[in-house]
């Protein structure tokens, strides 16, 4: 053979070799690398690894989009209606999303006025020795409300969490106590707190639902000065010292988020509850049990994005028009005007709204005495078959009975004119 046409041969295979090398080098590296993610929350260093435990999810149900987790959840805030769900009952570890609650507690206290924002709170040593993620807090520091708040909305904190439960409740079983109390107050029925923090080492009993979930995010986004916290990407404490990163990252890279927590742990998986709003409408995405700190991310991105797609938020008005008076049978007024309630936000399938109707029934007439609040008639609104707001039109004020008395006062009235 000529030695110019093996060189040739040899060159070329040579090439094919590197090139078949490095494609090989690189598809392994990139496989090690998703291998062993590594990624920090809750005060632990977690890997992939370390979540194997936590299988893939197939799509399950009538869900519309896929969700790799145990459990998944979208629920509308506004309404409370699910608009898809995928073992939304079964009971799951829930970290760090724990701290809903006990941010729920904390914003009721501050609301009815027995916290303030500004008070000043001791760190114990049982809160200064909590575990996981932490803000170091040392016995015997002080911090107000404000910060501590920062501290768990934001960062997590097990050590913050712990001081403002203490505070409100005088200690951290008492705290919990109110926390299952709570939570049975909202229909939390497959819940059980054994802590405040949802570090969950030492048990297997803290447990609560997807859904269970999505009624106390719901209930906490009411408190709406929350989301002066969870929608904040970073902070600090301490003058700067401490620096706080938000560990839900869709507070940066997702429009609209308001919020909300976030958990991580060996047995939980991944977790969150991801709550976002646009125009009026808000919708909490619970994603419980993903494989990776990506996938729930990916989860809550999914539901929320294809709730906004799909549904959106109107107040119906009650037509004016189809109100008249309502004649009153041997009052001292002889007509009575119903009063028009306030009608509340309803979620509709999107670009519906024109395909709302309503339907007035109104008495002809009433006799009296009339009171103050009493119904003479009724607004529903339907879209297509479908009730999905009701009505009552009230009396605004009390008419009383014609009696002789008053009859003979008004004839001497118009006679002394």
């Amino acid at each position: 053979m000529n030695k110019s046409l093996l060189y040739r041969a040899l060159s070329l295979i040579l090439s094919v070799c590197m090139v078949y090398s490095c494609a090989c080098f690189a598809f392994c590296a990139v496989d090690q690398e998703e291998a062993d993610e590594v990624f920090y929350e809750d005060g632990y260093q977690l890997s992939n690894k370390d979540l194997d435990s936590v299988p893939v999810i197939a799509q399950q149900g009538a869900m519309p989009v896929f969700v790799n987790a145990k459990s998944a959840l979208l629920m509308d805030a506004g309404t409370g209606r699910v608009l898809m769900a995928m073992n939304e009952h079964e009971k799951v570890y829930p970290a760090s999303v724990t701290k809903i609650m006990a941010l729920l507690l904390v914003a009721e206290a501050i609301d009815e006025g027995r916290l303030k924002l500004s008070d000043m709170i001791t760190t114990s040593t049982n809160a200064s020795s909590k575990g996981g993620s932490q803000i170091w807090l040392k016995e015997g520091e002080t911090m107000s409300v404000d910060d501590l708040l920062k501290a768990t909305a934001i960062y997590s904190a097990n050590d913050a969490c712990t001081a403002l439960g203490e505070q409100i409740a005088g200690s951290s079983e008492a705290f919990v106590d109110m926390m299952n109390e709570k939570a049975r107050e909202l229909g939390m029925s497959n819940t059980n707190f054994v802590n405040c923090t949802g570090l969950d080492d030492n048990t297997t009993e803290h447990l609560t639902t997807a859904y269970d979930i999505a009624l106390m995010s719901r209930e906490l986004l009411k408190h709406e000065f929350i989301q002066d916290y969870t929608t904040v990407w970073m902070d600090s404490l301490r003058g700067g010292q401490t620096e706080l990163v938000n560990t839900n990252r869709l507070v940066r890279f997702y429009e609209g988020t308001t919020g909300l927590k976030t958990g991580t742990t060996s047995k939980a998986g991944c977790c969150i509850s991801a709550t976002a709003k646009r125009g009026e409408t808000h919708l909490i995405a619970v994603v419980m049990g993903s494989p990776s700190s990506n996938d729930r991310f990916e989860g809550a991105k999914a539901m929320l994005t294809w709730g906004f797609s799909n549904f959106e938020t109107v107040t119906p008005e009650i037509d004016k028009s189809l109100i008249t008076e309502v004649a009153v049978i041997k009052g001292i007024e002889e007509t009575i005007n119903p009063a028009l309630p306030e009608t509340a936000s309803i979620l509709i399938s999107k670009g519906r709204k024109d395909d709302l109707t309503q339907e007035v029934t109104l008495a002809v007439d009433v006799e009296a005495p009339v009171e103050k609040g009493q119904i003479l008639g009724r607004v529903v609104f339907r879209l297509d078959d479908e009730i999905v707001g009701e009505y009552n039109l009230t009396a605004p004020e009390a008419v009383g009975r014609l009696t002789t008395g008053i009859l003979f006062r008004r004839l001497l009235d118009v006679f002394s004119k």
